[in-house]
């Protein structure tokens, strides 16, 4: 099998059998590539199936001198270990040569967290007399009360809210579906914002369904989403890096803080792995530890 035949035959199994997005799709095609080049570099005349184990641990040493991070080789690794899955359903190798390779220790990242009344904050910001005010509102409630990533939020649809048993419907990561419960607040918040403001927008054509729209009748992008948030942070005078994600850490945090099942914390935020969703525990042990440091009489 020649280099361009198993790099289109990965990326088609990518987007069908694996439903992955377009950023990771593209993302371990030009791990593969860089592969590639690394090969061609180093005057390899190998193709996919006579790659070894020995080839790739050049590979990675290379990609260290390059000063590529932790996180990306390990990024890299999983790209690699992917293809040569995809060669082994296709029977192109009987064996992995990625199957050995170790992914780096990588350094735990704490995302940063609101309190609530920082989020109380950023909400009480926002100014309701301006035409979008009602519906940032809307958004920034939605956000920490269902945990959603901002992909999901800009994704949302009015067919996907279910106003009288107060859940929502999600579509995540590799079009998987969830079912996330919806707020009292959050929930008066869009019914306020449908009712009083996207009532008199322009829908534009293929924008019928979703929840939140930009003056213009369209989605809203991920960007804009971003934007609306670092404006509020700087009206709100906090200091802390803010995204849409701090609101889905903040979500689960405060639920673990509240004594929240952990299974049930990875089921409402959709992660695939329980491990993905231990970072909180850490967290709350964080928020413990500071308390105690904080309060007791003895420290």
């Amino acid at each position: 099998m020649d280099w361009r035949s198993a790099l289109n035959g990965f990326k088609g199994y990518l987007r069908l059998e694996k439903s992955l997005s377009e950023n990771t799709l593209s993302a371990y095609i030009h791990d593969i590539e860089l592969l590639k080049k690394f090969l061609e570099d180093k005057k390899y005349e190998v193709t996919p199936e006579k790659i070894t184990f020995h080839h790739l641990q050049e590979f990675l040493a290379w990609v260290n001198e390059m000063s590529i991070g932790p996180r990306s080789q390990a990024r890299i690794i999983s790209g690699v270990r992917a293809f040569y899955k995809y060669l082994l359903m296709e029977d192109a190798v009987q064996q992995s040569p990625a199957e050995l390779l170790e992914l780096p220790k990588l350094p735990q990242k704490l995302p940063e967290v609101l309190s609530v009344e920082e989020i109380d904050q950023l909400i009480h910001a926002i100014d309701l007399s301006a035409p979008s005010g009602e519906r940032n509102k809307a958004m920034l409630e939605t956000l920490y009360s269902c945990g959603l990533r901002v992909s999901e939020l800009v994704s949302l649809r009015i067919t996907d809210v279910s106003f009288d048993e107060g859940f929502v419907r999600v579509i995540g990561k590799g079009n998987k579906q969830r079912m996330v419960p919806l707020g009292g607040v959050a929930k008066k918040c869009i019914q306020q914002y449908m009712r009083d403001v996207r009532c008199h927008v322009d829908v534009k054509k293929g924008s019928e369904d979703i929840v939140f729209l930009n003056r213009n009748g369209r989605k809203l992008t991920r960007v804009m989403v971003f934007h609306i948030i670092q404006q509020l942070k700087e009206r709100a005078g906090l200091h802390k890096k803010i995204s849409p994600h701090t609101f889905r850490h903040s979500f689960a945090t405060h639920l673990i803080e509240g004594g929240a099942d952990l299974r049930a914390v990875q089921e409402m935020l959709g992660h695939e792995s329980i491990t993905t969703t231990e970072i909180y525990t850490h967290l709350d042990r964080e928020y413990l530890r500071d308390a105690i440091l904080r309060y007791h009489p003895r420290q």
